[in-house]
Parts: C-alpha cells; sequence; structure tokens
C-alpha cells in the first residue's frame, strides 16, 4: 500500500521542502508490524545562516555530519530521552533540514499505544516530534538512512486535510532573531499539531 516516495520530491529548497512535506504519510516497518502516519507539522532549519540551527555557522561535528550529505537523508538526533527525525533538505554540503514535529496515525494505533502507553489520549501519542519517534519505533539507527527507502520511509500522502498554517518554531530561546522566524507548518484544527501559537 505503501511506496517510497520519489527521492526528486527532495530536491527543493529547505522553505518549500517543509510544507511539501504536509499531507505526506511518514511509514515505519518492524518486526512487530507496520506503523503509518500523516504528517500535520514540521519545522524548516536554514543551516549555517539559522541560530536555531545545529548546522549554525557550517558547524560540523559528528552528529551533524549527515546534514552535509544529499537531500533526503535522515537525520535523528537525541533529545533528552527522545529520538527526534529530520529530513536533510538543500544541495549536498548545504546543511538544512526540516524537523518532523507531529503526525496523524493511519495504521498500526495499537503498535503506537503499545510503544508509548495506553493511557494516552490518541492525539497525544504523536503530536510531538519525541512521541512520534517512540510511537513509529524509531531509533538512532536510523541516522544517515534515506527517507525514500524502507524500512522508514516518507510516502506520497493525501494531502493536507485543512488549511496552511505558520507561526514561529517552538523551543529554541536564546537564538536571537531566529526565535521570530515562521517557520513551522502545520495543519490549522488538527489534533496531533503539538502546539498553537
Amino acid at each position: 500500500m505503501y511506496k517510497p516516495i520519489n527521492p526528486d520530491f527532495f530536491n527543493q529548497p529547505v522553505l518549500d521542502l517543509a510544507p511539501a512535506l504536509l499531507g505526506q504519510y511518514i511509514v515505519h516497518e518492524t518486526p512487530e508490524g507496520l506503523a503509518a502516519a500523516r504528517i500535520v507539522e514540521t519545522e524548516a532549519y536554514h543551516g549555517p545562516e539559522d541560530r536555531a540551527a545545529h548546522s549554525f555557522n557550517n558547524r560540523r561535528t559528528k552528529r551533524t555530519e549527515v546534514m552535509f550529505a544529499d537531500p533526503g537523508r535522515i537525520y535523528t538526533y537525541q533529545m533528552h530521552t527522545h529520538t527526534l527525525m529530520n529530513v536533510v533538505a538543500g544541495e549536498e554540503g548545504t546543511p538544512h533540514a526540516v524537523l518532523i514535529r507531529g503526525a496523524e496515525p493511519v495504521e498500526g494505533l495499537e503498535l503506537m499505544q503499545e510503544r508509548r502507553g495506553w493511557h494516552f489520549k490518541i492525539p497525544d501519542l504523536t503530536n510531538g516530534p519525541g512521541k512520534l519517534s517512540k510511537a513509529l519505533g524509531v531509533t538512532m539507527e536510523s541516522y544517515g538512512g534515506l527517507w525514500y527507502e524502507e524500512p522508514l520511509f516518507i510516502a506520497p500522502g493525501p494531502g493536507l486535510g485543512g488549511e496552511l498554517k505558520v507561526g514561529p518554531r517552538v523551543g529554541i530561546q536564546n537564538t536571537g532573531e531566529a526565535v521570530d522566524y515562521p517557520w513551522r507548518f502545520f495543519e490549522e484544527g488538527n489534533p496531533f499539531v503539538s502546539k498553537y501559537r
């Protein structure tokens, strides 16, 4: 049912790719089963010029190395105990990325509940980047993979189910003017969006 999206999809500027990812599926095939969700919230990170980006000033470390690779790579990193998933964007050598912040479950809901906990309300399973990774069973092992190859991939989806909204990114204090950049994209009114403001 789900097939990886054409690699050419990722060959677009990060500020175009971030909203283009909305409405596409994120799919993870695991031994426990398949889980899929429709992306409803993303954030763009504009590399060297963006004080909120890990690659600000072309900072190149073991963690950020994959951001300098070809577009469509998987950039996972850990924040506290959570794994966060990003899509590498821009030409090779241009360290741009899109954070996948929230998605709406479409398949494998029971598996997501097992991974996250049965006590959570369904929107709370995937309405945040760390929650989403855990629900999909994504770990740091995916670092450096390709978003257009199984087992973790982006698949063509039905598109937006509501109005596209933009706003400032979440949780990036102490980044100067970058705090206010309107580089968060989300589906208006969707309960799987992590935060409205």
